[in-house]
């Protein structure tokens, strides 16, 4: 029993992780696909925003077709796109084609993060369904600590390229990994029978639903802050601040382990704490830290130190902020959890797509654009649960 859960945890994770893991390992990169074709900082940000965009637009197919077809086709056929996707990405002969088979590669790699998520809820619920979320957070997290620390490594010893057949690699050990060792959570006769219209009506009833979009846009907000830090810290840390791409990973990596951290502490405390009380301490956490950022950055208190410092507070603070909004917001939404986890990958990607393209809008040549986002992001967050959540 203990080696059957390990396993789904360990399953689950590795395929909520592949829209982190897709991102983060090949961050240290930028410079170096900069200078081989020739492009525009904004240019290779933009190979970034596409792949937000089709983990977006590619979660809205995913989640009714997996509440009618059942949870591990529409994962292997995902994660069988992203490999080959992955294969394209390293074959890329310019930046053009590399920032579409970026958009392909995550349109194949959604389908892990939508479903992974209605897994969960198909097999728990309640205090039971926040511990396995936190516990998933592990895995999740270990993918920003990681991704960079190995794509830079990579990156010096084998050239960019290398980076996305590793990535290949891991699309296929997913695709191996559900076919022999993930079972079907999703029954039959628990599945929806009808086609696109009643898919539909199920995606407008959740948007009517103010306490389920409440909570998912309590959750995603702040979670768009930390794709405003992924479009921009290369930028601040790399270019601003002068740290090493291969030294680069080990700051993006401290600040995931405070995600990591954080959200074990939530899974140890859900059987003892209400999680609204616990969601608002988190978001109170992240607003505060998003303002102390631009604090710093507008008037250069505390230097790379008090950046570095406010950064990992804000992102260590989502590691609460994610499971908890996560499990509100599908707990009562069982016989639905594809189409529901739809809703709220499809608002994080688009969100985070929004915050990372206005990060390159603003780019100036400072750390401005990105602490302001994200101290927006923190705030919104906020308002967002106490205005719409009664």
């Amino acid at each position: 029993m203990l080696h059957s859960r390990l396993s789904l945890i360990l399953i689950l994770g590795a395929l909520t992780a592949i829209g982190p893991i897709s991102t983060d390992i090949y961050l240290p990169s930028f410079p170096a696909l900069s200078a081989e074709f020739g492009a525009s900082a904004a240019a290779v940000q933009r190979t970034l925003a596409a792949s937000f965009l089709g983990m977006a637009l590619g979660q809205g197919f995913y989640g009714p077709i997996s509440d009618r077809f059942g949870r591990r086709l529409p994962l292997c056929l995902g994660m069988g796109l992203f490999a080959l996707a992955s294969i394209g990405c390293a074959l890329a002969g310019d930046i053009v084609e590399l920032t579409g088979l970026r958009l392909l590669q995550a349109l194949g790699g959604c389908a892990g993060v939508v479903i992974g998520r209605a897994v969960v809820r198909d097999l728990t619920e309640g205090p039971a369904m926040l511990r396995l979320m936190s516990q998933l957070m592990l895995v999740f997290a270990l993918a920003p600590i990681l991704g960079p620390v190995l794509g830079g490594w990579l990156l010096t010893q084998f050239g960019w390229r290398s980076i996305f057949w590793l990535l290949a690699g891991y699309g296929l050990t997913m695709v191996l990994s559900i076919a022999l060792l993930l079972p079907e959570s999703l029954p039959r006769e628990r599945r929806m029978r009808g086609g696109v219209a009643e898919a539909l009506g199920t995606y407008l009833r959740l948007l009517r639903d103010r306490r389920f979009m409440g909570q998912v846009l309590a959750g995603t907000l702040p979670l768009a802050g930390m794709f405003a830090y992924i479009a921009g810290s290369p930028f601040v840390f790399m270019q601003i601040h002068g740290v090493a791409p291969d030294h680069y990973g080990f700051y993006f990596g401290a600040n995931a382990a405070g995600i990591m951290s954080v959200s074990q502490l939530v899974g140890r405390l859900a059987h003892r704490i209400p999680p609204l009380p616990m969601l608002r301490v988190a978001q109170a956490a992240a607003a505060l830290a998003g303002l102390a950022l631009l604090l710093v950055i507008t008037t250069g208190w505390g230097g790379f130190p008090a950046l570095v410092a406010t950064l990992f507070a804000y992102i260590a603070s989502l590691g609460g902020i994610m499971p908890i909004a996560t499990a509100l917001a599908m707990g009562g939404h069982g016989r639905v959890a594809g189409s529901a986890s739809a809703i709220i990958g499809m608002t994080q990607f688009a969100l985070g797509t929004l915050a990372g393209t206005v990060v390159s809008m603003l780019h100036n040549g400072t750390a401005l654009p990105m602490a302001l986002v994200i101290a927006v992001c923190g705030v919104a967050g906020v308002l967002a649960q106490r205005v719409l959540v009664r």
